[in-house]
């Protein structure tokens, strides 16, 4: 096969919401095909992809899988996407390297929203997609009712090639809008053609009709014909479909059960002869295929037990051959995969996607190249999702720290929209993820690859704390005498509160030299280190310390003396400066359907969130975008109660904004809390 022109490969990403059926569509594509003797089934964890142990304890995907097969003269690579929104990430990044996807989706209108986002960023990068409407056995819904609700949620036109044939409830076949041949399904076999029924002859016009219509408004000569009453030949359609597909301007629609097999062939015929040729696809990119290059995309990538770190790259360009260096580094392997099955071969062409050994330097979204010196050219990479949940975490035993960061960095190689972090103010180890099932896959592999067990908690806040009036001398005195030299140090400060936001101060007003300048740099030292644990238990922020007065002894001052004597008077006066407690706030901007804004208000006032406003989401039709301060306190599982409210879509990003004084009740319960921890 790796002779093949060009035009003989495609490749493909299945894309849609969890549950819908892609891996058993995948399945089926491979049944059909002959590529596997037995279909598998996701409950038996036995499918192709599906491999890891995260996914079959799960029952669903969590990382993007490959398969291989041949159909018509044609080899097919299918990405298999997780459908989680936890794992959106895992499929953008598989999306930019593909020549085309086929969004799968089920027949409940009250679940359309949720493929909102998959289709805007499908329009966004201008990748062409089909719709295979799966599950038509459990329709509630009409056919035109759901490619109604479809048509809501997609920015390009949705042209439906097929039109259901039912006996009663159960759907039985369809006629093939194309050619207006009938067909009636057969469990696990090809389906055969049928007279068109008479009962269906005019739902069969007028949907058809909507096809043509719609690809007569990207071909005026197809328009005069159907302004003229004639009936375009079938080659004319095809030409059309083929080529408003190919520049993503129409997305086909087509239906069918997958774990029967219906539709699939027919599915597999419309991704042969209208998808676009691997050539088209890099010219889209922007790439010049006359350019003697070899260019390729990492997809993502593997840490494997058996070969190690592995890349999956999208040949764009050229011929990719084993022992190639490529941006400095030398290919040790190239594999087709079929799910955890791999196959070498010596090399790879365009279109192809393909497994490369021990890119060690290859990060996922990275343009690999065979030119040297600098590299010039960058293909578009995924945007990273924000991270929204973490947890902290601790190594069961000890004596694993010191593999712990080398572990995590490889996590996030495989997975980028994992991150972590060394809080410097809690003192833990944070690992960023999408949410709980994400990061609970993340926990699991750090256990089986790595042999990490780790025990987690919710991440503490970073309290802080300030004083709200002025303390206007405070003495801090401090005397020890043990043999020999003595310790002798004297001082008096004012302490008084600051602006939120305007941190430490600290200036002297020394006359006479009551403090010799040589021991104030020591007064400094000692009202900082008192700064780190102020009268309620949390660091003191925003505050000015003035040093006023002081004495001294000749001979038993020192610098670390004054230190202490500091440290004596924040002690003593802190406590009357009336000590509060403030906490972290964050500025977060909301997306979510229109249609759940004042659900999605009334959560972050119930959060003690304050709301600055929302306005209409640029770009996203009927969606809303809501800008808020949150305290952090409140973020934990702000994005689980948002996906609830919203079928999963709604999302965030933040940052850190600024601290606030913590409301009175709400106060005493945290340092109470602290208090019992102690």
């Amino acid at each position: 096969m790796n002779g093949k022109e060009q035009s003989g490969w495609r490749n493909i990403a299945i894309v849609g919401p969890y549950l819908s059926g892609k891996t058993t569509l995948l399945e089926s594509f491979l049944f059909v095909t002959n590529a596997i003797t037995r279909k598998g089934n996701v409950t038996d964890g036995n499918t192709v992809s599906n491999s890891s142990p995260e996914a079959r304890s799960r029952q669903m995907s969590v990382e993007v899988e490959t398969a291989n097969t041949d159909y018509k003269d044609i080899r097919f690579t299918f990405l298999d996407c997780p459908g989680s929104v936890e794992f959106t990430q895992e499929t953008y990044n598989a999306l930019m390297g593909v020549g085309s996807a086929v969004i799968v989706c089920e027949p409940d209108i009250s679940r359309v929203l949720t493929l909102a986002p998959l289709f805007q960023f499908l329009d966004k990068w201008k990748i062409p997609h089909l719709v295979f409407i799966n599950k038509m056995d459990r329709a509630a819904s009409s056919f035109t009712e759901v490619l109604n609700a479809l048509k809501e949620v997609s920015s390009r036109p949705l042209l439906p090639q097929q039109y259901p044939i039912r006996k009663g409830q159960d759907i039985v076949g369809f006629i093939d809008l194309i050619s207006e041949q009938a067909f009636h399904y057969h469990e696990n076999a090809p389906s055969d053609p049928v007279p068109l029924p008479e009962s269906l002859k005019e739902e069969e016009y007028i949907t058809r009709q909507e096809l043509l219509e719609g690809l007569a408004d990207f071909d005026d000569r197809l328009l005069e014909e159907l302004l003229e009453d004639i009936d375009p030949s079938q080659e004319e359609i095809i030409k059309d479909l083929k080529q408003e597909l190919s520049a993503d301007l129409i997305v086909p629609v087509f239906m069918g059960i997958a774990e029967k097999d219906y539709g699939v062939r027919h599915l597999l015929d419309a991704l042969v002869r209208e998808t676009p040729a691997p050539t088209a696809t890099a010219q889209r990119r922007g790439l010049d295929p006359d350019r003697d290059l070899t260019i390729a995309q990492v997809l993502k990538t593997y840490y494997t037990p058996q070969g190690g770190k592995q890349s999956l790259v999208r040949v764009w360009n050229g011929v990719l051959t084993d022992g190639m260096t490529l941006n400095g580094t030398r290919v040790g392997g190239i594999y087709r995969l079929n799910g955890s099955q791999q196959t070498a071969q010596t090399e790879a062409q365009t279109g192809e996607i393909v497994a490369l050994g021990r890119m060690d330097t290859a990060q996922t979204g990275d343009t690999l190249t065979s030119e040297s010196g600098k590299a010039t050219i960058a293909l578009p990479r995924a945007e990273k999702m924000p991270s929204v949940y973490s947890v902290a975490i601790v190594a069961e035993n000890r004596k694993d720290e010191v593999k712990l960061s080398s572990a995590l960095n490889k996590l996030i190689e495989e997975d980028p929209s994992l991150s972590w972090e060394q809080n410097t103010e809690t003192h833990e180890i944070l690992l960023w993820g999408q949410g709980d099932i994400h990061i609970q896959v993340s926990l699991d592999r750090l256990r089986r690859k790595y042999n990490l067990p780790m025990k987690t908690h919710l991440p503490h806040i970073p309290y802080k704390e300030t004083i709200r009036k002025p303390i206007e001398s405070v003495r801090g005195r401090y005397k020890h005498q043990s043999g020999g030299h003595g310790q002798y140090g004297d001082v008096h400060l004012h302490i008084e509160p600051l602006p939120l936001g305007t941190g430490f101060q600290f200036q002297e007003t020394i006359v006479g030299g009551s403090v010799p300048k040589q021991y104030i740099p020591g007064v400094e030292m000692g009202v900082r280190e008192a700064l780190e644990s102020g009268p309620l238990g949390f660091p003191i922020v925003d505050i000015s310390v003035t040093l006023t007065d002081g004495s001294y002894h000749n001979v038993d001052s020192s610098e670390q003396a004054f230190k202490q004597a500091a440290r004596v008077a924040m002690q003593e006066g802190l406590p009357q400066g009336e000590p509060t407690l403030l906490e972290p706030v964050l500025a977060m901007e909301i997306a979510c359907p229109n249609s759940y804004t004042s659900n999605v208000l009334q959560l972050i006032s119930v959060r003690r969130g304050q709301i600055l406003g929302y306005e209409g989401l640029s770009g996203w039709k009927g969606w809303d975008k809501i800008s808020t301060h949150l305290p952090q306190a409140e973020m934990h599982d702000f994005i689980v109660e948002l996906r609830s409210l919203t079928m999963g879509v709604g999302s965030f990003s933040w940052k850190y904004d600024r601290l606030q004084p913590v409301p009175g009740k709400i106060a005493d319960k945290i340092l109470s809390q602290a208090n019992s921890e102690v």
